[in-house]
This record gives C-alpha cells, structure tokens and sequence, in this order.
C-alpha cells in the first residue's frame, strides 16, 4: 500500500494497521486523508487473511480534527458537490472488526473516526471532544449520532454543545472507550486485542458485529429475528464443524474462515 501519502499502511500477520500520519498538524483529517484511509480499510477487508483491522495515529494525536483550513471558505453548494461524507459512510458496512488505538486528542473528525470503529483502545493520555460548536458548525460525519446511542442523548448534548474535552477515564466510564492503558503500552494492549480476535472464527466475528449494529436501530423482536437467521447461517461453516469438534475433543479449534 505504498501509494499513499498522508497514511501508512501495513500488515502484521493477521491484523492489518493503519497509521495516520501527518503527525505536523495532529492528523488533521483533510479530504484526500479520509479517502485513504477508507481506501486502506476497504482493501484490508476484502483481504482474507487480515482478520482485524488497528486504526492508529503517529505523533502526539490520534486524529485533532478536520483539516480547518481545507474547509473554512466551503459553502453548501460546494459541500454537496464534493459529497465528502460518502467515504465516511463506507466505513460503516465494514465487516472487519475494527479497533482505533487512541494514542492522543481525538477531536471532531478524529473522535468521529474513533467511534466509527467497533472497539476503542486509549492512552491515558488521549482526549475526546467535539469542538465543532465552538466554530459555529457541527459534527457531520454521525458525531452526534454515534455519540447519543452510546451515551443517550442528555449526555451527549452536554458534550455537543459545550464543546468540552472528555478524558480516557470519562470515556471509559460512559462506556465509550472498552480500555485505558498507559501510553508506552497502547499498541501492545490493543495488538495482544486484536491478536486475541484474529484467532476468532472470522466468520462468526462479522456476523455477531453485524447483529450488533441491528440492535442499535431495530426494535428488539426484529433484532432477534435478524440475530437468529445469523445464527443459522454459522451451521453452514467449517468453522462450526471444526469449533464444535474441538470442543469435544478437548482441544484448540484452528479457525480457517470457510
């Protein structure tokens, strides 16, 4: 993935990691930022053999935002040509399990970005905000929406409209982050995370991710409904056939994703 310029992109046995890399303006999310990172995750889930994805940033953030200066003499009619919210919303039927590696400020876009992803792995370091109000504009790429189904909406408009800067620990504790971890060890923690769910059944991962997004949005019969008919399709697998027989013959499965 040596096209791109503003992101690195490698791979680490099973898990595929993603660095943002313009660590001289904190990550700033400029346009053709986004593109590529979307671009790298696409590519990484149509890889079979990359059975989680990391989200990281180099430097002192993971992501401080949107890229100001990029967008500051933007208008309406100009936004809608540009449709930059469409590579955000490809991020949201990835079916890799995806966990962001939150090593600094995670601010508009980047807090964005982070929530985007399934899992969120936190320096003790790392702040989380949505500043945006404080330019006179919003969140736009599902801030306000992420944001209110994790923590409902009393709390999340606190945060929306004062623009205030949550820490790891309170996002920890509003269920926003799963773990906090000190700086020197973030991407030990959230490799050893991932290295645990690359020996996963990979197929079961993206049908339980997928039954957990329904359940954010559908009525709880339609939910188990949707949950069921995953269950099923599972019976269809190698992988069921073989976690099965190892459970009963005592030994550790050897997943394959078939």
């Amino acid at each position: 993935m040596s096209e791109f310029v503003s992101i690195a992109a490698r791979q680490e046995g099973a898990v595929g990691i993603i660095e943002l890399a313009r660590p001289d303006v904190l990550n700033a999310l400029s346009r053709q930022m986004v593109a590529e990172i979307v671009a790298a995750v696409e590519a990484f889930d149509r890889n079979e053999k990359v059975r989680v994805i990391v989200l990281t940033g180099r430097g002192r953030a993971f992501a401080a935002g949107a890229d100001i200066q990029e967008m500051a003499k933007d208008d309406p009619i100009r936004l809608e040509w540009l449709n930059q919210f469409a590579d955000w919303d490809r991020l949201s039927i990835v079916k890799t399990p995806m966990i962001a590696a939150v090593n600094g400020l995670a601010l508009g876009g980047g807090f964005e970005l982070a929530l985007s992803c399934d899992l969120i792995v936190a320096s003790s370091a790392a702040e989380f905000g949505f500043p945006e109000v404080n330019l006179g504009v919003m969140p736009g790429a599902g801030g306000t929406q992420r944001l209110t189904k994790l923590i409902g909406p009393k709390r999340a408009l606190e945060w929306l409209w004062t623009g205030a800067r949550m820490s790891a620990k309170e996002a920890e504790q509003l269920g926003i982050v799963n773990r906090v971890v000190s700086p020197e060890l973030l991407m030990e923690e959230t490799m050893r995370l991932a290295g645990r769910l690359a020996e996963q059944p990979p197929l079961a991962l993206r049908l339980i991710k997928e039954a957990v997004q329904k359940a954010v949005d559908y009525p709880l019969y339609e939910g188990m409904q949707f949950e069921r008919k995953n269950f099923y399709l599972l019976f269809a697998s190698e992988d069921q056939k073989e976690g099965m027989a190892a459970f009963l013959e005592k030994r550790k499965p050897r997943f394959q994703g078939k």
